[in-house]
């Protein structure tokens, strides 16, 4: 079951929505770095490549932290 998410990512509202576990992950992540999950969106949101989906760009970048 996918879990949706708010964020206001370059001043516009938008929701993600990705599996419970990938927000698990990016959560932990995020407080690795001591910032918050939004910040962490944001900071994706703006480095992922032209075109590419962002819940694609947040899986991956979770399965990354993952694995280590």
């Amino acid at each position: 079951m996918l879990e949706k998410r708010s964020f206001a990512l370059s001043g516009h509202r938008t929701s993600v929505a990705l599996e419970p576990e990938f927000w698990a992950v990016l959560e932990e992540i995020a407080g690795r770095e001591g910032v918050a999950l939004s910040g962490l969106v944001t900071r994706l949101d703006a480095a992922r490549a032209e075109g590419q989906p962002l819940a694609s760009a947040l899986r991956v970048f979770a399965l990354r932290g993952a694995r280590g």
